[in-house]
């Protein structure tokens, strides 16, 4: 129970839907006991009365004491009735404060889980799958909430219907209680054992399913290059292949469960046939009446459920408890990208790199090596390079999604840790090399990183990256819905509504991270051009594979291997004949090709 020790501040939270609870449970099991013995005194009234009924017979007595006999049978009917409904509502009762109590905690939790990934760097996505984090958040959580309701629930329950109802049930017969109960442990021990095999072929069935959604998944989304290709009858063998292995796992998974009930109902015919024959030993010898055995076969079957679900609950803290360490693992997981200051001031975009290395830790891949430059207030900067030359890395490192291992990144002549980090990056405009639009309006899409979006700086934005008419050609135009990842806009729309996503910010920094990599060299060319004047007046990064984005920069660096092997203007490395001129001929040549 160690890592489900981290729960107690949420039970603490609620510590009143757990007090009502456990007064609820209490009443319930009383309003369960009462009824049993109202039955034992119904039948040792009918029999007691039984025969005196008979030595009336033919006397003008009898229908009057028939009425009276009928009448009392009659009330405790009624009682009994009365007993069960008041158990119905406390039992609702029970639901409405120890579920309802699971459910607010598991919606605590999985907002405490969320919130925390927001706050965890880019190098945590790096290392763990998105399969995995959706899994802590959704089964890991929901098989905790199994712990904090039906767990506790049904572990409340047995132990207060135990504290009540052993002691009574000794201070009736200890001989006839020991008979009731002994197959119970047995009970609960056996649907343990296979409520555990159960579970384990359950979990292989989701990992069968798992793997099933995922070939199916694959298969619809690249389903142009199946049809391509002509691989439709490959993909539907396998797709049966994996179809008969959930089968399998399915089946095997059904043979246990048919095993749950009838053992369940085997050993309660057991307890009770213990308990008639022990029963009747006892009423023979005179120590007990017939609604004694009544009362005990009541009270054996009332035990049944409790005891049962003690096995089943058992699992269910054991599930749970593995799923709190695999959450409370990603819980206590702190980021290291914090502000030492906590600097609110407005930035005017000043970058500076000095001596600045990186080393990604999940890959152990040195990125850049001994880095410098500056880029002053309102300039721009191209970096040039090939794949993987460390360009990208800088946007990571100015958008400080990675803290630079040795050296200082610094804006405004401040290091960069020194900032707010939520209040530096509303500054900085970012067109990630891998596009990712939201499954939204175009219009929202575009509004995204703005607190309190309007038309007008939308559509201004759309305009500035060269993507309006494309969207008014759209019959919904702005409020066309982008699919899943922006699957139905082209390569190149996509980009443009990204670039337009970042030039609405109006940031004091703007990065371009590859960003025209997906549009034909005049689709640049009209991008860059009604590019110039959203430029102008704040600091931007072009990062690019290709000579042509820079020609709007004011300087260049061109990397290689992480270092920085040329830096200058545009006219200046080309008269330098270096690498940067060598690139610049190689492009040109196969633009004038492609024409």
């Amino acid at each position: 129970m160690k890592e489900l020790r981290y729960l107690n501040k949420y039970l603490f939270k609620y510590k009143w839907h757990l007090i009502l609870g456990l007064a609820f449970v209490v009443i319930s099991n009383i309003f369960q006991i009462i009824p049993a013995q109202m039955v034992r005194q119904a039948i040792d009234l009918v029999t007691d009365n039984i025969r005196l009924y008979r030595t009336l017979e033919e006397s003008q007595v009898q229908p009057e004491f028939l009425k009276v006999f009928s009448h009392g049978i009659f009330i405790y009917a009624a009682l009994i009735l009365v007993m069960a409904v008041l158990r119905g509502v406390f039992l609702y009762f029970v639901r409405q404060t120890l579920i309802v109590m699971s459910r607010l905690v598991e919606y605590d939790l999985k907002n405490e889980i969320f919130e925390h990934y927001q706050t965890l760097p880019l190098s945590f996505y790096r290392k763990n799958n998105t399969g995995d984090l959706m899994n802590r958040i959704s089964e890991d959580v929901g098989r905790v909430r199994m712990y904090l309701g039906p767990s506790i629930m049904y572990g409340l329950q047995l132990i207060t219907l135990f504290a009540i109802l052993i002691p009574f049930m000794f201070s009736i017969s200890p001989k006839l209680t020991l008979y009731a109960l002994i197959p119970l442990p047995i009970l609960s021990v056996s649907i343990f054992y296979v409520n555990n095999i159960i579970e384990h072929r359950s979990e292989q069935i989701q990992k069968s399913q798992s793997r099933l959604s995922t070939f199916v998944q694959e298969a619809f989304s690249g389903i142009r290059v199946l049809k391509s290709f002509t691989r439709e009858e490959d993909s539907v063998s396998n797709f049966a292949k994996e179809s008969n292995e959930y089968k399998h796992q399915s089946l095997k998974l059904t043979r246990v469960q048919s095993l749950f009930f009838p053992l369940i109902m085997g050993l309660i015919g057991l307890s009770t046939l213990l308990t008639v024959y022990a029963g009747s030993v006892e009423v023979i010898n005179g120590s007990l009446s017939f609604g004694n055995i009544a009362e005990f076969i009541i009270y054996v079957n009332m035990l049944t459920w409790p005891v049962t679900s003690l096995g089943w609950t058992t699992s269910l803290v054991q599930r749970a408890e593995a799923s709190q360490k695999r959450i409370n693992e990603f819980l206590k997981t702190q980021t290291d990208i914090v502000s030492s200051l906590n600097a609110t001031s407005d930035i005017h975009g000043k970058i500076e790199f000095e001596n600045v290395s990186f080393t990604y830790a999940d890959t152990g891949i040195q990125a850049l090596k001994n880095i410098s430059f500056q880029i002053s207030p309102g300039e721009s900067l191209a970096v040039i390079g090939g794949t993987g030359s460390g360009k990208s890395t800088i946007a990571y490192l100015v958008a400080r999604l990675y803290d630079a291992t040795q050296g200082q990144v610094k804006i405004d002549h401040r290091p960069i840790q020194e900032y707010d980090l939520t209040h530096l990056r509303k500054q900085i405009g970012v067109v990630p090399q891998d596009v990712f639009l939201f499954s939204d309006t175009i219009y929202n899409n575009i509004g995204f990183g703005l607190d309190q979006p309007t038309e007008e700086k939308i559509l201004q934005a759309a305009k500035d990256a060269d993507v309006y008419q494309n969207i008014l050609d759209f019959p919904l135009g702005f409020a066309t819905r982008i699919g899943e990842r922006g699957i139905t806009l082209s390569g190149g729309q996509k980009q443009r509504v990204s670039i337009a996503r970042a030039v609405v910010r109006e940031p004091k920094i703007l990065i371009l991270d590859d960003a025209l990599s997906a549009v034909d060299t005049k689709t640049e060319n009209t991008i860059l051009n009604s590019m110039k004047k959203i430029m102008q007046g704040r600091t931007s990064i072009i990062i690019s594979h290709r000579v042509s984005s820079a020609k709007l920069a004011h300087k260049i660096i061109v990397l290689e291997d992480g270092r920085v092997a040329e830096q200058g203007t545009h006219e200046a490395l080309l008269e330098k004949k270096g690498i940067y001129y060598d690139l610049y001929e190689k492009q040109m040549s196969a633009d004038e090709v492609q024409d």
